[in-house]
């Protein structure tokens, strides 16, 4: 209230720091009833503590000034929050994630420390029944399958590399051929927007910048909580300070640009809505 009430001389200042407010007030639902409220208190508390010197006009200033406060805060959050549902909504394409993968996850995050200790447990308990070893191996063996068969864009996957050793002795046939390219395009186009964004980086001749892969690793948690600006700032901390260590130059439009090549080639619903929400975003962090 003070730094609102410090501010009512100048207009403009006025409005960016009522608006800042409105933006670190996203996270709650405020309604006109609400607001009331909070405007009653306020004027009873000073009226009670003032008395006679608390006149009418007093009274009619403070209610209006509150009125406006309260109503900014209602009008950046109905303003904004179709920005937001467009952005989640396009994260959530871009990432593969669903609504309920992401109330699980949270609930995961929860019991993290819980369940760690029971799989702890029950790990010790088979290795010393003798039957953890070769249950571990074949879950590492299958793992280590996967990771190989799709583990770049450019460089193919293992079963290229045998489908050429045979095309060379003459053991494959035109049916193995057709087989293999199939796997290299399945394998070949990105999917996510990490991979999305290592592939454009490196068309776009950013593929040396590595300062875009500390801005990559926090992205996530930045667009998860652009509607609570208490832990979207603390993110944006952190990421300052890790790319405070990052010797060269730091050119944040070239992020921006490889980000929205990104996102274009990921939603396929993607419009004039999200072009605005997702250009607002970037220049918010």
């Amino acid at each position: 209230l003070n730094q609102i009430i410090s501010s009512l001389s100048d207009p403009k200042g006025l409005k960016v720091i009522v608006e800042t407010l409105g933006f670190q007030h996203l996270d709650l639902e405020v309604t006109i009833p609400r607001v009331i409220i909070f405007r009653d208190a306020i004027v009873d508390l000073l009226q009670v503590e003032m008395g006679a010197r608390f006149t009418p006009r007093a009274k009619d200033g403070w209610s209006t000034f509150l009125n406006y406060v309260g109503g900014a805060y209602i009008y950046v959050r109905v303003k904004f929050a179709e920005r937001l549902k467009v952005i989640a909504s396009s994260w959530a394409q871009a990432t593969k994630k669903t609504a309920d993968e992401v109330e699980v996850a949270e609930q995961e995050a929860k019991e993290g420390e819980e369940g760690k200790e029971g799989e702890e447990g029950a790990s010790g308990a088979i290795e010393e029944s003798g039957g953890g070893p070769a249950t571990s191996n074949g879950l590492d063996a299958t793992q280590a399958a996967k990771k190989k068969k799709g583990k770049s864009w450019f460089g193919g996957s293992s079963k290229n590399s045998d489908s050429k050793g045979k095309e060379g002795t003459g053991g494959a046939g035109e049916g193995a051929g057709s087989e293999d390219k199939t796997d290299f395009r399945n394998t070949s186009v990105p999917t996510t927007y990490d991979e999305m964004f290592m592939f454009n980086s490196a068309v776009m001749g950013f593929g040396n910048h590595t300062w875009m892969q500390e801005v990559l690793a926090s992205f996530d948690a930045i667009v998860s909580n652009v509607s609570n600006s208490y832990r979207l700032q603390e993110e944006c901390d952190v990421l300052s300070l890790r790319m405070a260590k990052y010797k060269g130059n730091i050119n944040l439009p070239e992020y921006k640009a490889v980000m929205l090549a990104s996102m274009r080639s990921l939603c396929k619903d993607w419009g004039s809505q999200h072009e605005v929400s997702w250009s607002w975003l970037w220049e918010n962090v």
